[in-house]
């Protein structure tokens, strides 16, 4: 049942193509250029954005880069990086927040599991645990395919008894794709298999609290080996 949204969008759109566009949506190789990069996230996007317009946005290589990069590169190349422009979006966001620390609650996530116990087995974090590399926020910018290697990498660098906390913004149902930053934003199920996928298991997650009901929810997931080699 998972197709049946992107196979419903699909067919509603095939009256309203022309000839050229018609003999591009159903190409196999635009179908597995997309599926290799986003194979998670593939079917959701799809349901939104018809696959022609889908591919050139994320999969379609112009001078050796995939889209879904150049297009974010070009729009923080246009974003100038300055202390006016953060301090003009924190104003407009501040009217809804409540004061927070994401660091206190990083660690109340990684204490709330050392209080159960202190085997490393049973995934259960022990007291001391040397390691606690943290991410935030920036996966939106990665496919699901880089994303995976990434979350491998950290996998593989982490010390015995390590916890990673993963910190992102993560839609309320399926995925986003921003055309203007060209950032995913991805539902639980996918974000929680991306992660399966990488070799890690969760410990446990928690939603960021202060943010208004109309935010994106910001979620905290602490992450180990899943013992894989």
């Amino acid at each position: 049942m998972a197709h049946l949204g992107a196979h419903l969008a699909f067919r509603s759109r095939w009256q309203k193509t022309d000839d050229e566009l018609c003999r591009h949506s159903m190409s196999f190789i635009l179908h597995k250029a997309i599926c290799n990069d986003f194979f998670q996230s593939y079917l959701y996007l799809l349901e939104k954005i018809p696959l022609v317009k889908l591919y050139a946005l994320t999969s379609q290589v112009i001078n050796g880069e995939i889209q879904f990069y150049a297009r974010a590169k070009l729009f923080y190349q246009e974003v100038p990086a300055t202390e006016e422009g953060a301090r003009e979006s924190w104003d407009r966001l501040r009217p809804g927040l409540r004061l927070w620390d994401w660091k206190g609650q990083q660690a109340r996530l990684v204490a709330s599991f050392q209080q159960r116990g202190t085997g490393g087995h049973d995934g259960i974090v022990p007291p001391g645990s040397p390691e606690l590399p943290a991410g935030q926020q920036g996966q939106g910018y990665l496919t699901d395919k880089d994303l995976v290697a990434f979350l491998s990498r950290c996998r593989d660098g982490l010390k015995e008894h390590g916890v990673i906390i993963l910190k992102d913004n993560v839609a309320r149902e399926g995925c986003t794709l921003d055309l203007s930053d060209s950032c995913v934003t991805r539902g639980m199920d996918v974000l929680q298999t991306l992660i399966q996928k990488s070799g890690l298991a969760m410990l446990g997650q928690e939603r960021q609290d202060g943010f208004p009901e109309q935010c994106i929810p910001v979620w905290m997931f602490a992450l180990h080996s899943d013992g894989r080699a």
